[in-house]
């Protein structure tokens, strides 16, 4: 991990350096590297040292980081950029940072793996055998792809919530002289108090509710999405008629929306036995990040573009950008064809007071292209929320499973021909414990004990493998 963080803040530092377009890439693909070292040990090292509702607790405090963290970064990073002038200052400030955590870091010392739940018995197995039994996990698959939704909608709007805003800001009257570091100062502190209320907040309902309501977990994350759905829909209707109304709505779906980060940590970690769960980190955040927050910002950039491209041409579309300077349009636009009108109105257009060039669009023009493109986000919730639904529909047996391993009981690999997971001998009710054979060994001579014995229980949980003895 210190290597990981050290490598993160040394390519942070160096890509602020960089004049070639490539190699500024380069660097800061880079920094996804360092990032990743960490983000998929930190967690299981958690689960090493804590168990229970202790374990929940904790892992709110290590994610509820990253909401606060992004928030924060929006406030240091505007503020480094403009006292300095230059944007590339706000990258200067994450490599402090990062000596101080590498410091912290190298102070840690890693425990055992299962550790807190005394599973010192299991053996690890292949690395290729870990995928198979994670993807063959309905509880870990169902999770991530609605995890993955929310990396999608927290990209997208990390990225042009913030210009989204100050386009819709600067259209009103008596607001142009706002500036993008203003509407970033601000949307920093929501996302910032935003984070350190939904993280906790979904950790402390799922730790009460989790008792009487074993499949709390997944139904917390989908009610987080369901509620964030329509309210970052109604901001983003609003925002061109109240920037106030706009900051209220948004800070309540960044609540909801944050509600999930560390109740599908928490899930991960007990629906996955305790020798897999470096991996299975590994590959949430690979599938999560590439299909998520990585993609999802050039994904609304590539709509916004389209959209762009039809209200130029479009007279009827630029009409609805700004009807009350284009009526004139409107009218023209009733009485000849698509054809002539695009063809007739495509270099007034381009002189109009709201633009037509690809490099002067308006300020109206272009809200209301990226307005369109972020509508996408709403849907990617609803979507990741039926996610969530479904995996209450596997969560229990799949823990219920795990419980089973990290209880003592002797697994051995087994693949059936159908690939599916079987009990040894016979039992597979979920729910029940398995049934086991058992037979006395004799007693070495180091043992003093009178009665010396030992059982075996065989199964198959995912091609998970582990032995224990234990004397009675």
């Amino acid at each position: 991990m210190a290597l990981g963080v050290f490598l993160w803040s040394t390519t942070t530092l160096l890509g602020s350096f960089m004049q070639h377009f490539g190699w500024f890439i380069t660097f800061r693909a880079l920094v996804g590297i360092g990032e990743a070292s960490y983000s998929t040990i930190a967690p299981t090292i958690i689960s090493d040292l804590f168990v229970g509702d202790m374990r929940s607790k904790m892992l709110a405090l290590f994610y509820f980081a990253i909401p606060v963290g992004s928030g924060f970064g929006y406030i240091v990073g505007s503020e480094t950029a403009k006292f300095f002038g230059d944007w590339v200052w706000a990258l200067r400030v994450t490599p402090v940072l990062g000596v101080i955590a590498v410091v912290l870091i190298a102070m840690l010392r890693d425990p055992e793996r299962g550790a807190s739940e005394g599973t010192h018995h299991m053996q690890a197995t292949s690395y290729r055998e870990d995928i198979k039994a994670i993807v063959r996990n309905p509880s870990f698959m169902l999770s991530t792809a609605g995890f993955t939704c929310v990396a999608f909608v927290a990209g997208a709007l990390a990225w042009w919530g913030p210009k989204f805003i100050h386009l819709g800001l600067v259209s009103q009257p008596g607001n142009e002289n706002i500036t993008l570091n203003d509407v970033s100062y601000k949307f920093g502190i929501i996302a910032m108090t935003a984070g350190l209320i939904g993280v906790p907040a979904g950790s402390f309902m799922a730790r009460k509710l989790r008792p009487q309501y074993p499949t709390c977990d997944p139904l917390i994350c989908a009610g987080g999405l369901f509620c964030s759905s329509p309210l970052i829909y109604l901001a983003l209707v609003v925002t061109r008629y109240s920037g106030a109304w706009c900051f209220f709505l948004v800070f309540f779906a960044e609540v909801s929306l944050n509600l999930t980060w560390s109740i599908v940590a928490d899930m991960l970690l007990y629906v996955v036995v305790p020798t897999r769960r470096s991996t299975a980190e590994a590959f949430q955040i690979l599938i999560s990040h590439a299909f998520g927050d990585a993609g999802s910002p050039y994904f609304v950039g590539v709509i916004s573009e389209a959209i762009k491209r039809l209200l130029r041409l479009s007279a009827i579309g630029v009409a609805a950008v700004f009807p009350a300077d284009l009526s004139s349009y409107s009218q023209l636009a009733e009485n000849v064809t698509a054809t002539s009108t695009t063809t007739t109105l495509a270099p007034l257009v381009s002189q109009s007071p709201l633009g037509g060039a690809e490099d002067g669009d308006s300020h109206a023009v272009q809200f209301r292209a990226l307005q369109y493109a972020l509508f996408s986000t709403s849907f990617v919730e609803i979507i990741g929320g039926v996610f969530f639904l479904l995996t209450a529909m596997y969560i229990l047996r799949d823990r219920r499973n795990v419980e089973r391993v990290v209880a003592g009981c002797d697994l051995e690999l087994s693949e059936s021909s159908s690939g599916s997971e079987t009990l040894d001998p016979s039992s597979a009710i979920v729910g029940e414990p398995p049934r086991t054979h058992r037979h006395q060994r004799h007693s070495s001579s180091h043992h003093h004990h009178q009665n010396h014995r030992s059982s075996s229980v065989r199964r198959s949980l995912s091609g998970a493998t582990c032995s224990t003895s234990s004397c009675s």
